[in-house]
């Protein structure tokens, strides 16, 4: 297949009617964990399923060419992918990490640190002054994750990209919040982009997965060499699905981030808001940043209530979204990030990244926005008012997120 055709294009035809054996038209599943060789001194192309598998070379291709990157690999969670980065680094090099990422890439930095496996600095990548200080000390990788979860603050990509190439640093972009679809930061000078494949790649909230995919062959064969070492490679089952929820990742994101600001341009005009963090609203600080290294502003928002609104009986209170961890399916979401994704992080972690015990996180999904609206709007008012939840969906056990 070209790589002239839109990415559109790329990703429904992926691997279809590839199947020279049987001629299906929809690429097989591979489950087999080992391969026969022809002769003991001729190695196959598959030997070993933790090695190489025809499926998830598939999805490796597929990821790749909608990054623009020469290698992928897919790993069995979002987690594996970030872990799996960091053997590029050695005992004494440091990592810069946003102070405000995601609770899990925290808790890793942190506790692989404490192990001597490499320092870290925490930097709010969005302050230049920071930055420059921070690569004084001249890192070994730097990670980039923006918009950041769970305040979708903004990072200049070709700034830090810019610091990188003068001391020699390879950067990392976690792209999962907006996928290759709104954001290709290869483009913009990055030497890896990763994902959780768990959320808009795969988007319907039934596979666990990771990509790493690199701009260099030689780097890509790196990364590829250590996930085979450690085996961090992803399943050939998990890798079909996330296939198959791949292809309608188009229409997907771009139904979901228009549902978004739907939602947004209702919730900023209410008094019981302090804050929407929305990189789509002109107010907000990356707005003219995101405008030019991305190709929309994604269906992920949080709001900052105010005081008289209790968060947690707003969650239980809302009949459409499901409380729970996770983003980008075709459901949405909502969470309290301190007492769930960020947990992990110490109080004084969360302060100093801004997060706080009122910011709650959604990830919107493929509801109509109106009905989005009308729930929050529901929930929003009952729990301004005192009273407690006693109705739920039926069959929807009463959550507890406390």
């Amino acid at each position: 297949m070209s790589d002239h055709f839109h990415p559109e294009t790329l990703i429904a035809t992926a691997g279809v009617s590839a199947d020279a054996g049987h001629n299906s038209v929809a690429p097989p599943l591979h489950l087999s964990a080992n391969y026969y060789w022809n002769d003991p001194c001729e190695k196959p192309q598959y030997d070993y399923a933790r090695s190489g598998n025809p499926t998830r070379a598939q999805l490796e291709e597929a990821l790749a060419s909608l990054e623009g990157a020469a290698k992928g690999v897919i790993t069995s969670s979002g987690m594996a992918a970030i872990d799996l980065v960091l053997n590029l680094v050695d005992p004494g090099d440091l990592v810069i990490a946003p102070h405000d990422c995601y609770g899990g890439t925290h808790r890793l930095l942190t506790a692989r640190q404490k192990r001597g496996h490499f320092d870290v600095a925490w930097v709010n990548q969005t302050d230049p002054v920071a930055l420059e200080a921070a690569f004084a000390r001249k890192p070994k990788l730097v990670l980039i994750e923006t918009p950041s979860n769970p305040l979708l603050r903004i990072t200049d990509i070709g700034l830090v990209v810019a610091y990188a190439k003068k001391c020699g640093a390879i950067t990392v972009a976690d792209n999962t919040f907006l996928s290759p679809v709104l954001q290709r930061p290869l483009d913009l000078g990055c030497d890896i982009v990763l994902h959780s494949t768990t959320k808009f790649i795969n988007g319907h909230s039934d596979v666990v997965g990771g990509a790493v995919l690199a701009k260099d062959a030689a780097l890509g064969e790196e990364l590829a060499w250590w996930a085979n070492c450690t085996g961090v490679t992803g399943a050939p089952f998990d890798s079909f699905m996330t296939l198959r929820g791949l292809r309608t990742i188009f229409p997907r994101i771009e139904r979901q981030q228009a549902t978004a600001r739907d939602v947004v341009d209702a919730l900023v005009k209410d008094d019981r808001v302090e804050c929407v963090f929305f990189p789509g609203l002109e107010s907000h600080p990356g707005h003219e940043i995101a405008k030019a290294q991305q190709k929309g502003f994604g269906s992920m928002f949080s709001v900052e209530f105010a005081e008289g609104v209790d968060v947690l009986e707003l969650l239980r209170a809302l009949n459409i979204f499901t409380i729970a961890e996770s983003l980008g399916g075709f459901e949405s979401l909502v969470c309290v990030p301190s007492a769930m994704t960020h947990a992990a992080m110490t109080p004084e972690a969360r302060a100093t990244a801004g997060i706080s015990d009122r910011l709650v996180r959604f990830s919107i999904g493929l509801e109509h926005s109106a009905d989005l609206t009308q729930d929050i709007f529901a929930a929003l008012e009952q729990a301004s008012s005192g009273e407690k939840t006693v109705a739920y969906f039926p069959g929807r056990a009463a959550s507890k997120c406390a």
